[in-house]
């Protein structure tokens, strides 16, 4: 195994733990039963894109397209 390939499959290895990790620490999009009486339209639900939930999304988006790249770069043989 060359060593490109080798450091790609350990990169890979620590996305897809991350990705895994990251997506468990995730909220559920659903509201509840705050969106029965009107609770769902709050300061934190319009502001949600800059906090830890936000983050959260934006970690999950740059893992998954370094994930489907690094898992093309390694079924093809370009490493080898």
């Amino acid at each position: 195994m060359s060593t490109l390939r080798l450091l790609a499959t350990i990169v890979y290895i620590v996305v897809c733990v991350l990705l895994v990790i990251v997506v468990l620490m995730q909220e559920g999009k659903n509201s509840g039963l705050g969106a029965l009486s009107g609770s769902s339209d709050t300061y934190w639900t319009r502001n949600k894109g800059r906090s830890a939930e936000g983050i959260l999304v934006k970690i999950t988006r740059v893992a998954s397209v370094i994930f489907v790249v690094l898992s093309l770069v390694l079924c093809t043989n370009w490493l080898d």
